[in-house]
């Protein structure tokens, strides 16, 4: 009512004059639509107030009035984020920014752009009821509802991934603090951006003794579920971070423009801009001293921090680890053998003429091990196919043959149990020539056996098999950047490769497209230089869990070489899965033969494993 009635005094001006609207002056307002004005419930009431446009094609004006806060501050802020983004712009990085428009028209008091069809993320999360900012997918759903078709909403979460990025380095850059989902706003084209800047360059908005912005920047799993595409980490996730680092290295290159324009305000009584402590917020934020790889790795430790930082709110992200039971055979829906998705047949697959075991290789998880190429020749086929198996997959086979056909008399087994180490070469010869001879006899048992469904299975190619390591071959392919190639390909991995200071530096950024049959892999990377017989060289990141895109954006350094003696190294790096209840898992590997990189300058590629 007040409102209402505070309006209808304001109208009384229109009636003899029109009004350019401060904020953009090519803009004349006529009249109020008193009924479309409105009120928002934040803490100092800022009006919504509506302005009929005199020109009679124009759009219907909507700025918001706000009394009670500094102004200047936000201003100055918007100003800030304007510059990052022409910076950005000029070096071909487009963010999709959204910069609206502020102007501070006295003390204390000023307006605001409106950013039409755009909502809060408390209003969209609050539509999936009072815990909606605890559930994954209100973002998504929200920006679906207003991009239908597949197209459309493509286009809109590749403009979130972009402008959210944009926002995450503008914002910690500047220490906007104060940050919750009453002033933070999606577009309907999806495009994030932040509004209120009321504390900044780190003053923290404190509950008692608390700071309420704990996280570097805000970056939630609802977020990072519009990001991904979904709940499972993608390479789009990867992209993101890309785009966080890359836009935070340019903005870290203009370090000086930033802290000389803050400088220039420091008399003008902003409260939070009053000292050198405050321009040092930002300096510290933009790591002035470090290399660009070096403020890769710390930003992309900030992106970890931040959606960790809320992670635990999430429990149903939290992966209870499988229990491995084997209390007869699987039901139909569960796969018939552990490492394969499905269940093959005979009919599917054709029949069997020949299966041997036709050599070993060593394969390396942290620890060697041993896995056994297994040769099957089929009726129809002119060439054989080959499979790999280890002897633990042999011994699962046989143990549920056994159930399946308890009355049935099965080959003799090879014993599990061996004296000393159980991955030498010559236990490997001994048991290749073992397995042979159960294979052989299997194949020629009862059809009823030879032909089921579970040995049918268990010679079942499956994607891991389609990467065969040249038959006779211990030695592993030399890598080469990525190109088109024939075949399946278990994942990538980008590489930046550089020399300084007698140091090699390796930085390990990201892989995509691993293959692992069953869950999603827990993979990390290791490396040696080449030769190293006393293993001396080894260097390995961290875990990354429950992905087939992971993300590192780690440093593996070797000291002390020089670059004749590097020129003579190969990089020979291998990515593994750390499991809990068995061996860890080798998923692909590479090796680089230095003397092929120009070590005087950094190299960054993709690399097929």
């Amino acid at each position: 009512v007040a409102l209402q009635n505070g309006m209808e005094r304001v109208q009384l001006f229109f009636l003899k004059n029109k009004c350019r609207l401060p904020l953009s002056p090519s803009l004349v307002a006529k009249e109020l639509n008193v009924k479309a004005c409105s009120f928002f419930s934040s803490n100092a009431v800022p009006l919504k107030v509506a302005l009929i446009n005199a020109d009679p094609l124009g759009e219907e004006i909507n700025v918001m009035f706000k009394v009670g806060e500094d102004l200047r501050q936000d201003m100055l802020a918007l100003q800030m984020i304007k510059i990052m983004d022409k910076i950005w712009l000029q070096e071909g990085l487009d963010l999709r920014m959204v910069i609206f428009k502020c102007l501070s028209t006295g003390k204390d008091r000023g307006m605001v752009e409106l950013v039409p069809a755009s909502d809060t993320l408390r209003k969209i999360q609050v539509e999936y009821g009072v815990t909606g900012s605890f559930k994954d997918k209100p973002l998504a759903e929200w920006l679906r509802k207003y991009n239908p078709t597949e197209e459309e909403y493509e286009k809109a979460s590749e403009n979130f991934i972009y402008s959210c990025a944009g926002c995450c380095v503008a914002t910690y850059v500047l220490g906007i603090c104060d940050r919750h989902n009453d002033n933070i706003m999606l577009r309907n084209t999806g495009h994030m951006f932040h509004i209120d800047f009321g504390k900044f360059l780190g003053h923290a908005q404190m509950f008692g003794s608390f700071k309420r912005d704990r996280a570097p920047f805000v970056l939630t799993s609802d977020m990072a579920y519009v990001i991904n595409g979904g709940e499972k980490p993608t390479i789009r996730f990867q992209l993101f971070v890309d785009l966080c680092c890359q836009a935070y290295n340019l903005i870290r290159k203009h370090a000086s423009l930033f802290l000389n324009l803050l400088s220039l305000m420091l008399s003008s009584g902003l409260p939070e801009l009053s000292g050198v402590q405050d321009l040092k917020y930002v300096q510290d934020a933009l790591q002035p001293q470090t290399t660009d790889a070096e403020a890769t790795i710390f930003f992309t430790r900030l992106i970890e921090s931040s959606l960790g930082s809320v992670a635990t709110k999430f429990n149903f992200f939290i992966h209870n680890l499988a229990q491995l039971r084997f209390s007869g055979l699987p039901s139909n829906d569960e796969p018939i053998l552990s490492f394969s998705a499905k269940t093959y047949s005979l009919k599917q697959d054709g029949r069997i003429k020949q299966v041997s075991v036709f050599t070993y290789q060593k394969r390396y998880n942290p620890d060697k091990h041993y896995i056994y190429v297994v040769r099957v020749l089929r009726e129809g086929q002119i060439e054989p196919t080959f499979v790999f198996r280890t002897f633990d997959e042999f011994q699962e086979l046989h143990n549920k043959l056994g159930i399946l056909f308890p009355l049935w008399k099965l080959p003799g087994f090879p014993n599990k149990m061996v004296l000393g180490r159980t991955h030498i070469k010559d236990v490997a010869a001994k048991r290749k020539v073992e397995l042979n001879s159960y294979i052989q006899s299997l194949m020629n048992s009862s059809s009823e056996v030879a032909e089921c469904d579970l040995v049918y299975t268990f010679f079942h190619p499956l994607l891991r098999d389609d990467k065969v390591e040249g038959i006779d071959g211990i030695a592993r392919p030399t890598g080469s950047p990525s190109s088109p190639a024939s075949g399946k390909v278990e994942g990538e991995v980008k590489l930046s490769i550089s020399y300084r200071n007698s140091t090699l530096f390796i930085m390990v950024m990201h892989i995509k497209d691993l293959v692992k049959d069953g869950a999603d892999p827990n993979p990390y990377v290791k490396t040696y230089l080449l030769p190293d017989t006393h293993k001396t060289s080894k260097r390995k990141t961290k875990i990354s869990r429950k992905t087939r895109n992971p993300t590192f954006n780690e440093m593996l350094v070797y000291s002390g070489y020089s670059m004749e003696t590097l020129k003579q190294r190969e990089l020979q790096l291998s990515v593994l899965s750390a499991e809990s209840l068995r061996e860890n898992f080798f998923l692909g590997g590479i090796t680089l033969p230095l003397k092929d990189f120009n070590l005087c300058k950094e190299t960054v590629n993709w690399y097929r494993l």
